[in-house]
């Protein structure tokens, strides 16, 4: 069967899982608390996570991307505990780690199949699980960009920068500077300018196919590329970026309460 975007696929237990954390927040006791849970249900834990079926990600939505972005391509999903500021890609909250993971390694979890981002720039693609960046290499400068959707131009917007994300990812970003959130199932992207310097300047919500390319129309400052964060490339003047929904998809396990909905009541009405 063919994937679609915010489809969910079957589940199985859990026999081989690995823990994935990044940044500053100190998991150490959710680390054992993991470990000592999984020893009592029977489950190995390993080091390599394209080796595990499932990988639990202790942290925020950054530890959560960032773990999604590391296993494109190997088909194991990821399931979140909330250690973060927000968690809105996370299932579980600390204090009912013990319950609802000893579930997940049951079998009781969805996974949910969602969109990736691919930016070509000088002959060479990126994929993103979150956003693509272009802003102003410089500190304060701003830039205009030339910008068109499926080849047909839509003008150039003086900005400090834009940003495409996925239905992932524009609950990031994208959401700070006042772009659409965008619901779990939808296949598109979200295209959100930074700092527009025009009353003109809306934000837009783009299907797959038609391509999104920027030109760096400013004369004297550069346009800088971040994917999911991490600054990978520069548009010089006149430089062009093509921004489109890629064909990889994030694997996110989920609680089969743990709705979009769900955690969005909880997140931004509460």
């Amino acid at each position: 069967m063919t994937s679609t975007s915010g489809s969910s696929r079957p589940s199985q237990p859990v026999s081989v899982a690995a823990i994935a954390t990044y940044g500053r927040v100190d998991v150490h006791d959710a680390e054992a608390r993991v470990r000592s849970l999984a020893a009592r249900a029977g489950v190995e834990l390993v080091d390599d996570p394209a080796a595990a079926q499932l990988v639990v990600a202790l942290g925020g939505d950054g530890t959560i991307l960032h773990t999604l972005a590391r296993l494109l391509g190997t088909g194991v999903p990821v399931v979140g505990v909330n250690y973060g500021r927000v968690g809105f890609l996370a299932s579980i909250e600390p204090e009912t780690l013990e319950r609802d993971l000893a579930r997940v390694f049951a079998g009781e979890y969805l996974v949910l199949e969602q969109p990736t981002l691919e930016a070509d720039l000088d002959g060479e693609t990126y994929v993103a699980v979150n956003d693509v960046v272009a802003a102003s290499s410089t500190l304060g400068r701003m830039v205009e960009l030339a910008w068109a959707v499926g080849g047909e131009k839509l003008g150039a917007v003086p900005c400090d920068g834009m940003i495409c994300s996925t239905p992932s990812g524009s609950t990031a970003y994208n959401l700070s500077n006042g772009g659409p959130v965008l619901v779990r199932g939808l296949d598109a992207m979200a295209v959100t300018f930074i700092a527009p310097h025009s009353l003109h300047a809306r934000p837009l919500v783009v299907p797959r196919g038609p391509e999104v390319t920027v030109r760096n129309a400013t004369e004297d400052v550069g346009v800088a590329v971040l994917v999911d964060g991490r600054r990978l490339a520069d548009i010089p003047p006149d430089g062009r970026l093509a921004i489109r929904l890629g064909e990889q998809r994030s694997l996110l396990a989920t609680l089969p309460e743990t709705t979009f909905f769900a955690r969005y009541r909880a997140t931004f009405t509460a």
